[in-house]
């Protein structure tokens, strides 16, 4: 059975309750693609761990049973993926009776050789065309307080130096996105596109994070007006601050409007 308080720590704070469809986008769990298996499920989460630093090379897993109950999928499942991910060099196993399954101090290694940048791609894009569709759909109905915890995070990744703290800390925020907006069924389908991309990308450097958490604060600030058109494309924005298109100079609540058209631009040719 699925733990319903979710599964990575302190990011899976209850959220809003939500009409619509949130039960079905879980249940179905469309991606780009073929759908995840129950290994490749396996998989993603415990790159989304280690993303998370629930979770460091060298630190021992749960047990078997635990991570199947979490994820809702048989012990069996999970005992194949578990082996076959110690088979690729991600996962140590070691006996005795301090022994169980480790990740592999090499894992940063070991998945850069796994890096797919067609696939990230594809998986980029349906994570944007998911945040966007959110952002529609949630502009005008989150309330008042609902996007504090949001911004105390897009604070903390202006303030923090070390660049595994700021991947740590994106993550937390758009998985934060996806519960406030959806609920918690749409975090959880978050965190299956979020684990991927950790496998199939390399980790983004700490400028192209700050660059983007501009993008971040431009959103909550669009969400607090109840601006659907700018806080969407703050979204597209996001995706290109990489690349440096970008420009924003502002936190939340104090948004050039003039950037948002020239991010507008530059991302409705990227579509």
């Amino acid at each position: 059975m699925v733990n319903p308080g979710g599964k990575f720590g302190p990011y899976s704070q209850p959220g809003p309750t939500r009409p619509g469809p949130v039960a079905a986008v879980r249940d179905v769990r469309v991606l780009p693609g073929s759908g995840q298996t129950g290994a490749e499920l396996v998989r993603s989460r415990i790159a989304l761990r280690v993303r998370l630093t629930s979770v460091s090379p060298g630190d021992r897993l749960p047990d078997a049973g635990v991570l199947a109950e979490e994820l809702g999928i048989s012990e069996i499942t999970v005992r194949r993926a578990l082996e076959a991910m110690c088979q690729d060099g991600l996962l140590d196993r070691r006996r005795g009776r301090a022994g169980g399954t480790f990740v592999a101090p090499e894992w940063h290694t070991v998945v850069a050789l796994m890096h797919d940048a067609e696939e990230a791609a594809s998986l980029e894009a349906f994570h944007q065309l998911l945040e966007c569709g959110l952002v529609a759909r949630g502009v005008g109905e989150v309330p008042a307080d609902g996007l504090q915890e949001l911004r105390a995070l897009v604070d903390e990744m202006d303030l923090a130096g070390d660049p595994e703290r700021l991947l740590e800390l994106e993550a937390r925020f758009h998985l934060g996105l996806a519960e406030v907006l959806g609920g918690a069924g749409i975090r959880e389908f978050a965190a299956d596109l979020l684990g991927r991309l950790c496998l199939l990308m390399p980790a983004p450097a700490a400028d192209a994070v700050r660059a983007r958490n501009r993008c971040h604060a431009d959103l909550l600030a669009e969400l607090g007006r109840g601006a659907m058109d700018p806080a969407v494309q703050a979204v597209k924005a996001h995706r290109l601050a990489h690349t440096g298109h970008t420009g924003h100079a502002g936190h939340a609540g104090h948004t050039d409007h003039s950037e948002h058209t020239d991010h507008a631009d530059h991302a409705d040719r990227a579509l």
